[in-house]
């Protein structure tokens, strides 16, 4: 008799007496599956997060309410706690569509084993942490659990190391304008976030290309109208040779725009409208709009684009 599955996801749990194949997938997520030699009774939950909000729907996504009405559903179908054993899978640092933020796969093992050490709960298994996610299969009919790791694409590790490589130290910015004006404005904005520095100023593209060479920056600042190469012939040659996390801050740029259009098809990570940052107003726009935009721009993955993507541009 083909055994019943049953697939658990995020926030959910599965509590069964049946001979059932229950499985899921976990990143930075956590499952304990509970299971009970002498009555056959099986269970499993999967959480994100290792507490929050009582009131939120999804409150079995939260790892101490998750853990508590799993147990509480194993004792409905006549377990004692002293009659369980507990096997706990998961919490990896991944990124991506598995993972639920920084740090967190952490946590959710720590109220894994808190939770688990509050009920006297004996865990036989404790397969955590690691830098891939997981797929397990819970037979019930058995109480085993096998574990398949799942292995990172090139670009999710390739991501993985670049997040790696910012750890620790300031996120270092190139700023490319033909003002003096301007650069100094949009450096003292960015210079109010200690996590970042700029390494460097360029008045125009072929000293912005020196200047990569050399200090070779996380994210780029670029004007559009500058002397010697515009600042759009300059971001095709960056997606094609050198690709970088590249915010476009132009006066050209106003939303609807057609060298706006052009400049997000070629591969700039955001373009700004230098009348959106208030440039002359203050640095406190300034900063409020390009500090969080330049973090998030650290963190991107910029793929180099071929001659065809962007020629017809």
């Amino acid at each position: 008799m083909e055994k019943k599955r049953v697939f658990v996801l995020p926030g959910e749990l599965a509590v069964t007496r049946q001979p059932t194949i229950i499985s899921t997938l976990l990143g930075s997520c956590v499952s304990i599956c509970l299971y009970n030699k002498k009555t056959g009774t099986a269970g499993m939950n999967h959480f994100m997060l290792p507490t929050g909000e009582r009131g939120d729907e999804m409150k079995n996504k939260y790892g101490d309410i998750a853990i508590q009405k799993l147990v509480e559903m194993m004792k409905k179908l006549g377990s004692n706690t002293f009659d369980l054993e507990a096997h706990i899978y998961g919490g990896g640092n991944v990124v991506g569509h598995l993972s639920a933020g920084e740090g967190v796969g952490k946590r959710n093992i720590a109220m894994a084993d808190k939770m688990m050490a509050n009920y006297n709960i004996k865990v036989r298994t404790r397969k955590v942490g690691g830098d891939n996610g997981r797929k397990l299969f819970f037979d019930t009919s058995t109480g085993t659990i096998e574990e398949r790791l799942i292995e990172r694409s090139e670009s999710a590790q390739s991501l993985a190391d670049k997040k790696k490589s910012l750890a620790g130290r300031k996120i270092r910015v190139l700023v490319v304008d033909d003002s003096a004006t301007i650069r100094q404005i949009i450096t003292t904005a960015i210079l109010t976030d200690p996590q970042i520095e700029v390494v460097g100023e360029a008045e125009d593209p072929y000293h912005a290309r020196e200047k990569i060479l050399e200090l070779d920056p996380d994210v780029i600042t670029l004007d559009i109208i500058m002397p010697k190469m515009d600042g759009i012939t300059f971001l095709k040659k960056l997606m094609l040779h050198m690709p970088k996390p590249v915010i476009i801050v132009s006066s050209i740029a106003q939303k609807g725009s057609k060298q706006r259009g052009r400049a997000e098809e070629i591969g700039a990570f955001d373009v700004l409208d230098k009348e959106e940052l208030n440039l002359y107003k203050g640095i406190e726009t300034t900063a409020k709009i390009l500090v969080p935009k330049i973090k998030m721009a650290a963190q991107a993955l910029v793929k180099k684009k071929s001659h065809g993507e962007i020629s017809h541009i």
